[in-house]
């Protein structure tokens, strides 16, 4: 790979900005368009510029495989989990009333709880993914 200076700076400069984007498209998704499965694309995205300028190595030393794996099967258990909780409080799964003193205050909780177990998955299985592409089927556990 050539030494593109431009291109290793902008990459750096702009993946802080990328994640920040990710975060506000989560946490403004239910005022918004936007929400956990944009948020989890956007925020892969950034670790796939990162491993397109630095090369795929240098990446899954800092966002290892088995940490993107993980992320997509711990997302699917917050997701659930907001649900199981919400049935151990006394209501209908997902029924977001019970998670706060307030059922409008515990939709919102609710619904952010749940796009957050939606973002982790999407980045998740995103990242797993670009790896097994990127990496052509030779990434380790």
């Amino acid at each position: 790979m050539r030494e593109e200076i431009v291109v290793r700076v902008g990459a750096k400069v702009l993946t802080p900005f990328i994640i920040m984007f990710a975060l506000y498209v989560h946490f403004h998704g239910d005022y918004s368009p936007g929400g956990g499965f944009q948020a989890g694309v956007i925020l892969a995205a950034a670790f796939a510029l990162l491993a397109l300028v630095y090369g795929l190595e240098a990446v899954q030393r800092v966002l290892p495989p088995w940490f993107a794996q993980m992320c997509a099967g711990l997302g699917v258990l917050i997701y659930a989990g907001v649900g199981v909780v919400t049935v151990l409080l006394g209501h209908n799964y997902l029924g977001y009333g019970a998670l706060a003193h307030d059922p409008e205050h515990g939709q919102h909780y609710g619904i952010m709880a749940v796009e957050l177990g939606v973002l982790v998955t999407v980045f998740g299985v995103m990242v797993t993914v670009f790896y097994l592409f990127a990496g052509r089927g030779t990434m380790k556990p």
